[in-house]
C-alpha cells in the first residue's frame, strides 16, 4: 500500500493542489493577498496559488503526523527569525492562516477535530492514499525498481 511517506512530498504537494484548484467548493478569501506567513517572514507570498499550496500541505501534515493540534503545525510551518544584529530564534507561523486551512478542509470533509487534534477522514485518507499511489505509478514507470512498493 503507497502512503504520503513513500511519494516524494514535494510531487505530491503539487498534486493535491491541482485536485484544490479544480475543486469549485473551494473559495479564496480576499484577506490572502495581505497576508504573510509568519512573524519569521518579512514580505508576503509571491505566488498566488500559495492557499491551495498550503491547503494541500497541510492535508499532507495531518495524514503523517495526526492528530496534530494547531499549535504543532504552527511550529512546522514557522522559521527562523531575523532581529537585526541580534541572534536568530525561531518564530511561528501564522495561526491564523493554519486554523482557516484546518477550517476549509473541515468544511470539505477531508478533516475531522479529534480530542488529541485534527486527523483524517476516511474521505481524506482515500485522497492521499489514491494521490500517492497515482504518483507512485507514474514514477515507477520512469524507474522499474520502483515497482515493488506498489
Amino acid at each position: 500500500m503507497t502512503d504520503a511517506l513513500k511519494v516524494p512530498p514535494d510531487m505530491l504537494i503539487e498534486r493535491i493542489t491541482e485536485i484544490f484548484k479544480k475543486d469549485e467548493r473551494i473559495k479564496v478569501p480576499d484577506w490572502t493577498r495581505y497576508l504573510k506567513a509568519g512573524v519569521h517572514r518579512e514580505k508576503k507570498w509571491e505566488t498566488t496559488d500559495w492557499f491551495y499550496r498550503r491547503l494541500a500541505s497541510t492535508l499532507r501534515k495531518i495524514s503523517v503526523y495526526g492528530p496534530i493540534g494547531v499549535s504543532r503545525l504552527s511550529s512546522e510551518y514557522g522559521g527562523r527569525v531575523d532581529a537585526g544584529s541580534k541572534r536568530y530564534h525561531p518564530g511561528n507561523g501564522s495561526r491564523f492562516i493554519i486554523r482557516h486551512t484546518i477550517k476549509t478542509l473541515e468544511e470539505l470533509g477531508y478533516v475531522k477535530t479529534e480530542k488529541r487534534g485534527r486527523s483524517l477522514t476516511p474521505q481524506g485518507t482515500s485522497l492521499v492514499e489514491k494521490t500517492s499511489k497515482e504518483l507512485m505509478k507514474s514514477i515507477s514507470e520512469k524507474t522499474p525498481a520502483l515497482q515493488k512498493y506498489l
